[in-house]
C-alpha cells in the first residue's frame, strides 16, 4: 500500500487499519490533516495567526508546484525546525505515532463526528 518502507509504511498501515484503505489514501483528508498539524507545529513554535495568514496568501498567489519537490522541502524545512528547537524529528514521529495507536477509538469517534462538507475535524 504504501511506498519505501520504515516509517511512512508504518503511518500508511495505522492510517489503513485505523480509517480504512480508502480513507488512507484520500489525497484531500491526507492533506488537511497534514495542513493542521502544520499549522499546529507553527503555533507551538511561536508563529502567529497574521504571520500564517500572510504565507498562506503569499503562497496562494504562486503557481502550484510539484508534489514530489514539496514533500522534499517539508521534510528539509522540517529537519531544521527540530534542530533549531532541539527536538529528534524520528524520536518525535515514532512516539507520535505509538500514541496513535493507542487512541483509535477516539480519533475514530473524532472522525465520525466531521462534516462531510468541511476539512475541519469537527
Amino acid at each position: 500500500m504504501g511506498l519505501g518502507n520504515g516509517f511512512q509504511e508504518r503511518v500508511t498501515h495505522w492510517l489503513a487499519d485505523c480509517f480504512g484503505p480508502d480513507i488512507a489514501l484520500d489525497k484531500l483528508e491526507r492533506v488537511h490533516r497534514f495542513l493542521e498539524e502544520a499549522l499546529e507545529l507553527a503555533q507551538a513554535s511561536g508563529c502567529t495567526h497574521e504571520d500564517a495568514a500572510a504565507l498562506a496568501d503569499y503562497v496562494f498567489s504562486r503557481p502550484i508546484g510539484d508534489v514530489a519537490q514539496e514533500t522534499g522541502g517539508v521534510l528539509v524545512t522540517l529537519a531544521g525546525l527540530a534542530q533549531a528547537h532541539a527536538v529528534n524529528m524520528n524520536l518525535a514521529g515514532d512516539s507520535e505515532l505509538a500514541r496513535n495507536q493507542s487512541r483509535v477509538g477516539e480519533i475514530r469517534a473524532k472522525r465520525a463526528n466531521k462534516r462531510e462538507d468541511s476539512p475541519l475535524p469537527q
